[in-house]
């Protein structure tokens, strides 16, 4: 209407556009409802030191084809809502419009949480997500993690060295294992050995291993060799085996982070347990989660090949 009575004609067509046959021959469409996926958030999948873990679920807003990607939410071992929205936008709408069910899985953070205690947590998710699986119309059987950065090399603990489910436990959660169907991920850590004399570029110490003497009742200083064997003990290259469930890792030449050789030594070590394997360098790219987007499909389509598979 308004662009009608700029052209100059706005009484003759006023009252042409109220007439009851120009309406109805020109009636405007009713605008279709935006389909938007279903998220459920802050499910509670463990709990521990009197706080709860979370994870929030997006289901796809077409039919689901059956199968979940767990999306480890992590970024210098820290995690958090942000984080999750930041996925939200950026990471999950490939997973989503190819049918999968999306687990937006936040671990405790550092520096009050330990690797070890993170990693724990992953495994507790895992195990929650595969005893709930029907009731998000997945099969605990068709199951793939993924993450960038920390959240790769939680992933890839999960596919190197998932914990076996306890058939006498009580509670249905623990009597599932921690083992996925396939692994995907961006520029993880691998081998924390090697970061213990050069710690990455920009932080004094990006893995600061304790433990917590239970008869003193707090964290007590740990010997250099006793952080060694912590760091090969959660180190994936140190956890490999083969019967560690098919991975892809993409990493970029130009990561000034996490080395290229933190993959390569990882996938050479896959391929000498013959696991199914491969690892994908993109030249110029550095450790960024903007850059890797572009790269999503490579990861999804992965899955596709591990998850749909009849």
């Amino acid at each position: 209407m308004k662009s009608l009575r700029f052209l100059g004609s706005a009484v003759v067509i006023t009252l042409a556009l109220t007439t009851p046959a120009f309406s109805q021959a020109h009636k405007a469409p009713e605008p279709r409802p935006v389909a938007i996926p279903t998220r459920i958030e802050d499910v509670i999948y463990s709990r521990r030191d009197g706080f709860s873990l979370t994870l929030d679920v997006f289901t796809p807003t077409g039919k689901p084809n059956g199968a979940g990607i767990i999306i480890c939410i992590s970024g210098d071992y820290k995690s958090g809502k942000e984080l999750v929205n930041f996925a939200r936008k950026l990471v999950f709408p490939e997973f989503l419009k190819h049918g999968y069910v999306v687990f937006a899985v936040q671990h405790g953070s550092q520096p009050r949480c330990t690797v070890p205690e993170i990693v724990e947590d992953t495994h507790e998710a895992v195990r929650f997500i595969k005893a709930n699986a029907k009731k998000y119309d997945v099969s605990p059987d068709k199951l793939g993690i993924a993450g960038m950065s920390s959240g790769g090399h939680l992933s890839l603990m999960m596919g190197c060295a998932y914990k076996p489910g306890d058939p006498k436990a009580s509670n249905p959660v623990e009597r599932e294992s921690s083992r996925v169907a396939a692994v995907a991920c961006f520029f993880p850590v691998t081998d924390f050995l090697v970061f213990e004399a050069k710690p990455p570029e920009g932080f004094d110490d990006l893995f600061p291993f304790r433990e917590f003497d239970p008869k003193a009742g707090k964290f007590i200083a740990i010997t250099a060799e006793r952080r060694r064997e912590i760091g090969r003990q959660y180190s994936p290259l140190h956890c490999a085996t083969k019967e560690t469930v098919p991975t892809l890792i993409i990493h970029g030449d130009e990561d000034r982070l996490v080395p290229l050789d933190q993959s390569k030594d990882l996938i050479a070590k896959l391929k000498e347990c013959d696991v199914v394997c491969e690892l994908r360098v993109k030249q110029g790219m550095g450790h960024s989660p903007f850059a890797a987007r572009e790269h999503l499909p490579e990861i999804r389509e992965w899955f596709d090949k591990h998850l749909l598979k009849p």
